[in-house]
């Protein structure tokens, strides 16, 4: 990546802070109830500042409000992924989609080219957590629901990556922009979860069968926090660095992933999937490679 390992540095740290706060989403059985809290403690931690903050430039609001449209969307599409699969099947898939649909845009249309070590890097990467979401195949043939819904989420990943991608760079500002696109991202998100739930966000599932863990405001505190610093070290990467670069070098987090996907909710990995993680890893190392 022509910006150096500053950046680098910054995806891979965002990158576990993302497979982190999944994990927390996965094992939680009232998802509703722990992306609408969560989004409570990200407003009221981005609106107690915002207002010291850069105003991001007028020519980067249109992008800013299409992106919080399109990650509500994201957020809807990986609660139906997750309902209906395994973490360690819909996380990879969900995520290798959207470093091919960035590196297709990012070439054909904004004019942001890689070069041939990145190129091959991102290309990898993208196989690999393909790989990672559609093996063992006996799995996906059994629940094409979940590939759906990775699938639609893969694709919303993407939508917004190529929005933030050029409205951070056309806002004078990263960390303003940053900042307001995380207020009204949650915003959006409790709106949209009220809607859905038609309470105040906490409706008991204790009395459904097999329920699993209740979000509780210190599990929703723990991931708005991981969820609002992974994508803005994201954020700062893509105002640094090529897009299409970023947008793969994040994706690193599917071997993480993977690895919680054994430890934590017993899911099988196999040898194929190991060669995946460590295809993502030697992608990895091809995008920091100098132009």
């Amino acid at each position: 990546m022509a910006s150096g390992p500053l950046v680098v540095a910054a995806v891979l740290a965002a990158a576990v802070l993302h497979a982190g706060w999944n994990a927390i989403a996965k094992g939680i059985d009232d998802r509703i109830g722990l992306f609408a809290r969560a989004s409570v403690v990200d407003a009221v931690a981005v609106f107690a500042v915002v207002w010291w903050l850069p105003m991001p430039a007028a020519e980067s609001w249109p992008w800013l409000l299409a992106s919080v449209v399109v990650q509500v969307a994201y957020i809807l599409g990986l609660m139906a992924a997750y309902r209906v699969g395994d973490f360690n099947q819909t996380y990879p898939l969900a995520r290798g989609i959207g470093p091919l649909v960035v590196a297709v845009v990012a070439v054909t249309v904004i004019g942001e080219p890689l070069p041939l070590a990145p190129a091959l890097g991102v290309l990898l990467i993208a196989v690999a957590v393909g790989v990672l979401g559609l093996t063992p195949w006996r799995r996906i043939r059994g629940n094409r629901a979940a590939v759906l819904a990775a699938t639609g989420t893969g694709v919303m990943i993407a939508t917004y990556t190529l929005l933030d991608g050029i409205g951070v760079r056309r806002s004078g500002t990263s960390i303003g922009y940053i900042a307001w696109l995380i207020g009204l991202h949650s915003l959006a998100t409790i709106a949209a979860t009220a809607i859905l739930r038609r309470t105040r966000f906490v409706a008991p599932v204790s009395d459904r069968p097999q329920a699993g863990p209740v979000a509780g405001w210190g599990m929703a505190a723990a991931t708005g926090l991981m969820s609002t610093a992974a994508y803005g070290l994201v954020l700062w990467a893509q105002s640094r660095g090529a897009l299409a670069a970023v947008a793969a070098l994040r994706e690193s987090s599917v071997v993480v992933a993977a690895v919680l996907g054994v430890l934590v909710f017993r899911e099988p990995m196999g040898r194929v999937r190991i060669a995946a993680s460590l295809a993502v890893a030697a992608g990895v190392v091809l995008l920091a490679v100098p132009a």
